[in-house]
């Protein structure tokens, strides 16, 4: 070990004693980017299982809908790890048919802290990970605006320079606040914080509305997307005929009394 890193473990050491000596909460950073592994109190949506995939998912049944169950996206072996991962690459997406063959948790969520790991094969290689089947954060290779890679579909910039480009494995780490209403109507927007691969790129951001119309996903075709309703939804990984992978994804229920994601 160098002397320098041996200096820092020993302060840090020092430090936790302390301030467990003195009674002191202790803030422990939650687990994100690749590999992330699940921690205490989460449930885990994909395991690399077929299995898995089955119990948990169902077809999202949009307007669009042209696929039948079972799910027809694949369980292969992982390209670059170890294990097996799903592939979007359903059939009855072929051409980007998005909504055609996007994939849903039969659970519905409001709240909560999500971790999903992805993998563009190949150049333009394009999916997305919908939050409560509604607000879709992006990933598409080779898209830098706010249609982009990394952003909440237009509602923020992409912050491209942290996507590893095709062939790796890339993760989002992202603590969501539902939409609030009162008497049927909303008070407060969505909101999120999101981690790409490590490094926190959006804080905080509200969401307006649903975009893509309704083969998007819920209230996409409630006014224009923005009549968002107070429905809870699911998770959903969207088919738009390309290779792209998902593997390590799981969530965890929480309650976000205050408008503030950040984590």
């Amino acid at each position: 070990m160098k002397r320098s890193v041996f200096i820092q473990t020993k302060v840090r050491w020092a430090l936790f004693v302390v301030a467990a000596g003195a009674g002191l909460a202790l803030t422990v950073k939650e687990p994100i980017g690749v590999g992330a592994k699940v921690p205490k109190g989460a449930e885990v949506l994909f395991d690399g299982s077929r299995k898995m995939l089955d119990e948990k998912w169902i077809y999202w049944e949009g307007p669009r809908l042209a696929a039948t169950m079972p799910i027809k996206w694949q369980v292969e072996k992982d390209p670059a790890g170890s294990g097996t991962v799903m592939n979007t690459n359903d059939p009855a997406a072929a051409g980007g048919k998005y909504g055609a063959a996007d994939i849903v948790t039969k659970e519905a969520f409001r709240d909560f802290r999500l971790h999903v790991e992805f993998f563009v094969s190949k150049p333009g290689g394009n999916s997305g990970v919908y939050l409560q089947n509604r607000y879709e954060v992006q990933i598409v290779d080779g898209d830098t605006t706010s249609h982009g890679m990394g952003a909440i579909i237009n509602e923020s910039k992409s912050p491209y320079k942290y996507y590893t480009g095709p062939g790796k494995w890339n993760a989002y780490d992202i603590q969501f606040r539902a939409a609030r209403f009162q008497n049927g109507k909303r008070t407060e927007p969505a909101m999120a914080t999101i981690y790409l691969n490590g490094t926190k790129v959006h804080t905080n951001q509200s969401i307006s509305q649903v975009w893509g119309g309704p083969n998007s996903g819920i209230d996409g075709g409630n006014d224009g997307g923005k009549g968002v309703t107070d429905t809870p939804g699911g998770i959903k990984l969207q088919a738009e005929g390309h290779d792209v992978l998902y593997r390590n994804i799981w969530i965890r229920k929480i309650d976000l009394k205050q408008a503030d994601t950040d984590f």
